[in-house]
């Protein structure tokens, strides 16, 4: 009896102190150096609710995307009919997302034919042929395009939490809310304004060569000419200084090579004129595709065009190889950096819209962490003084199980690095409520066991032991409920569910385990010989 306490005494005071030392990043503002070494240092993450933040709903924009794959299908048909030497006469995308075709009469049959192999993604809407020839509507087919927008908001939820996690927002919450909609809550960011231009950005990179056979300005006047497209980009302003003089660039509509070769991207320091650059690390394809590009192209100007801005424009001196790349540009170091994390995160697929948008203040934070501090000080207080006034010392010896209880909970809370929201702090303060549930079972036990006149060491091991299988059930009962609202619950809910479930084995763990070993302690000293219950 008395190697067993022993062992138990020392089994718990090891847990109480492991406690402690979890729970002491969390209270502690700033760790001294030697802390980290062996000692934990996750602390519990405060929610949006609690410290402010942004919360975001984006609508990603799945039109887009269908319209862009239309597109690049539009331009391997048109090559693939070049070289089968059936070019067609007309070639286009028209508003009902469909690609119009029309070729001589004579081919007609032979392209079907053709595009039936090659395209089989495509069906054919109609055919009618008339004097000007064959014409041909052809679409995605309708499991192809449900694919495509499912995909889209897919890659998009993917590519936001990349760049969300390299923007450096702790434990944000990134979901998928209905058809195409992104949920997006930002704990603690203070400026919202460039979170969203990050996320937002659409980072399309594009390389393109400068038309130079043709005016700028009177493109500017008159329109571009066939195969040639204007966009606009800054350039420096004065000597020694950045400044946003517009440029106008008259380039070739046709893309040599887009962003989606980049393994990489980095922000480099430049001379005091320049400012910082963007280098670009490519993968083996994408190095190839460069190097090829740029052989061919000695003395021209190749255009970097991020999001339709030109960026810069340089001159190729000569073949670049090795698989790198770089942005120039009147970048300020926020910008530069900025652009580095979109680009390494990858492209969206389609663009995206704030749709919602609501910014949580820190005071309306701060009111809400003191606001759930009251209402858990006074309901651990309702708890404590009835179990006191009904129970007596039996009732102050569960009353010290439950200060244990929420020092564990927040021990476990804070081992795992978990968040804690306004509905968390629900959960705590219904934990403690239901903290005393199997004290209360144990203790009316306890009393039967008397009141037939049994002993109270007999009292005691019958009241446990009776009491067990019930506060079992009901506790496993109310975990698996927990574990459905985790799973299936949004985040809100989660939080909830989260430290319910902690509380409930910290429940059962401190109300049977702590409070037996203080009996059995009183039991071998010979000191029970009556019960305050």
């Amino acid at each position: 009896m008395q190697r067993g306490i022993v062992v138990r005494l020392v089994i718990f005071s090891v847990l109480t102190f492991a406690a402690v030392f979890y729970l002491v990043p969390t209270f502690i503002g700033e760790l001294p150096s030697w802390w980290g070494g062996f000692l934990p240092t996750e602390r519990i993450h405060l929610g949006l609710d609690l410290q402010g933040g942004s919360h975001l709903v984006l609508e990603v924009k799945v039109d887009k995307a269908v319209e862009n794959a239309l597109e690049r299908i539009k331009e391997d048909m048109r090559k693939l009919l070049r070289e089968k030497a059936v070019p067609p006469s007309e070639l286009e995308r028209n508003q009902g997302n469909q690609i119009r075709l029309k070729v001589p009469a004579a081919n007609g049959d032979r392209v079907r034919d053709l595009l039936k192999g090659e395209f089989p993604n495509l069906v054919l809407v109609s055919s009618r042929t008339d004097p000007g020839g064959r014409e041909f509507l052809f679409a995605l087919h309708e499991r192809e395009l449900r694919s495509l927008r499912e995909d889209t908001v897919d890659q998009s939820l993917e590519t936001i939490r990349n760049r969300i996690d390299q923007f450096g927002v702790s434990e944000p919450v990134i979901q998928r809310r209905g058809q195409q909609d992104i949920l997006v809550q930002l704990p603690g960011v203070q400026d919202p304004e460039r979170a969203k231009e990050i996320i937002g950005k659409t980072a399309i990179l594009e390389f393109k060569l400068l038309d130079e056979t043709h005016s700028v300005e009177e493109a500017v006047k008159s329109g571009p000419p066939p195969g040639t497209e204007i966009l606009y980009g800054y350039a420096q302003k004065g000597e020694g200084g950045l400044g946003a003089e517009r440029v106008s660039y008259l380039l070739d509509a046709r893309t040599l090579m887009t962003g989606e070769y980049i393994t990489d991207a980095r922000v480099r320091p430049g001379s005091n004129l320049d400012g910082p650059y963007v280098e670009l690390m490519l993968n083996s394809n994408g190095a190839r595709l460069f190097e090829r590009i740029t052989a061919e192209n000695v003395k021209r100007r190749l255009a970097i065009v991020l999001d339709n801005r030109v960026y810069s424009a340089p001159v190729i001196q000569e073949r670049i190889g090795g698989g790198r790349a770089s942005i120039t540009g009147t970048f300020e170091m926020k910008e530069a950096r900025d652009l580095a994390i979109v680009l390494r995160a990858g492209a969206l697929r389609a663009p995206v819209e704030i749709v919602e948008e609501r910014t949580v203040g820190p005071s309306l934070g701060r009111d809400s962490i003191r606001q759930g501090i009251i209402s858990l000080v006074v309901g651990g207080s309702l708890v404590i003084l009835f179990m006191v006034a009904y129970y007596m010392g039996a009732g102050l010896v569960a009353d010290v199980a439950v200060i244990f209880n929420i020092l564990f909970l927040l021990a476990i809370l804070a081992g795992f690095g978990a968040v804690l929201t306004l509905p968390g702090l629900a959960g705590i303060v219904l934990t403690m409520g239901m903290a005393v549930d199997a004290n209360v079972l144990i203790n009316e036990r306890i009393r039967e066991e008397l009141r037939g006149g049994k002993s109270p060491r007999s009292a005691v091991e019958a009241g446990y032991e009776r009491a067990l299988p019930a506060i079992l059930d009901s506790n496993i009962t109310t975990f698996l409920s927990g574990l459905i609202l985790f799973q299936f619950g949004t985040g809100p809910i989660k939080g909830f569910a989260v430290t319910l479930c902690v509380g409930i084995f910290t429940t059962v763990l401190t109300a049977v385990y702590l409070t037996r070993i203080y009996y059995d302690y009183r039991m071998a000293a010979r000191k029970l010989t009556r019960i305050s219950i």
